[in-house]
């Protein structure tokens, strides 16, 4: 099992909706790699439909030898399709599947899923058995947060431990809390002050701007790992040795673009139209001057050769 021998603390690429999608994670994986990457999360559901399931498999589910180890991160709130969705994403080879029961969306929250099941102890702990049982040999995770509308750590931890997912990763916020507080650190911390013995993974995640960072929360409270999200967006340097973001140049931010929207196209071209890639352009095309001026050009690019184009005709002013 690939967790085992990943060495302390290890970082891993938060699953984001609409956002870590193969392409993402592609540059990711080749600016500056971390232990582990997830996949944006997926409907057990439309899993459980043939109809539906190969759509979502060239959607969600598409994958690099460059990647791996690669989790995939499915939710929902059904036993019966958790099992029958595990079946599936291991014979499309992943290294793992992780439960989500932390996504406050309210559309997800209304069907029983995500930070919903925190409310359902049972129901979480019988998710988790029947995954584990689909999945054969794939190692379960879970990824969740402090609580719903309050922080309910001491109890809620527990219930998941008892039913041993391989790790647990934890969102230092309530469902109710959004992100419109700073994360929890020491309630991150508590976790895994629960866990220690039992043999369960801990992984915090909220707010980590660096890896240095990621580091010092993970040595401050005895973490077995770091889940990083938003700070990776427009910055695929984010796990390297170094904290190279800090001082990456105007021109390498402009290359890597450049290769993430090349990615987009080989693996979106029938699938998404190219106006989902260009929520990426702001987070390459900052930090430096002239960074505003250039994206307002860039946004014209209508696929990535357009965009190589463009960054071509006007990129040599500001490098």
């Amino acid at each position: 099992m690939f967790w085992d021998k990943l060495k302390k603390p290890f970082f891993a690429l938060a699953p984001m909706h609409d956002v870590t999608d193969v392409a993402f994670r592609e540059a990711v994986a080749h600016f500056g790699k971390p232990d582990i990457l997830f996949t944006e999360f997926v409907s057990v559901d439309g899993l459980c439909h043939d109809k539906s399931r190969e759509k979502m498999k060239r959607y969600y589910l598409q994958f690099t030898k460059l990647q791996r180890p690669i989790v995939a991160q499915i939710w929902g709130n059904n036993p019966d399709h958790f099992f029958e969705a595990a079946k599936y994403v291991a014979s499309l080879g992943f290294d793992g599947i992780d439960i989500n029961m932390g996504c406050p969306d309210k559309s997800v929250i209304k069907q029983g899923g995500g930070a919903a099941l925190i409310l359902e102890p049972q129901r979480a702990k019988e998710i988790i058995e029947a995954t584990k049982k689909g999945s054969g040999k794939l190692p379960v995770s879970v990824k969740t947060r402090t609580g719903f509308d309050d922080a309910t750590i001491d109890e809620w931890i527990p219930e998941l431990i008892s039913v041993h997912p391989v790790a647990i990763t934890v969102h230092g916020r309530t469902k109710k809390e959004l992100s419109r507080v700073p994360a929890h650190w020491d309630l991150i911390g508590r976790a895994a002050s629960i866990a220690a013995g039992s043999g369960v993974y801990i992984l915090g995640n909220g707010d980590v701007s660096s890896k240095s960072e990621g580091i010092n929360l993970a040595e401050k409270y005895k973490l077995d790992g770091i889940m990083v999200g938003r700070s990776v967006l427009g910055n695929p340097w984010f796990f390297s040795d170094k904290d190279e973001a800090d001082y990456v140049s105007a021109r390498k931010r402009i290359e890597a673009l450049g290769y993430h929207a090349e990615k987009f196209d080989e693996y979106f071209s029938e699938i998404k139209r190219f106006a989902h890639f260009k929520k990426h352009i702001k987070g390459y095309l900052s930090g430096f001057d002239g960074a505003k001026e250039l994206r307002s050009k860039i946004m014209e690019a209508k696929n990535s050769t357009d965009l190589k184009n463009l960054l071509d005709k006007y990129s040599g002013r500001y490098i």
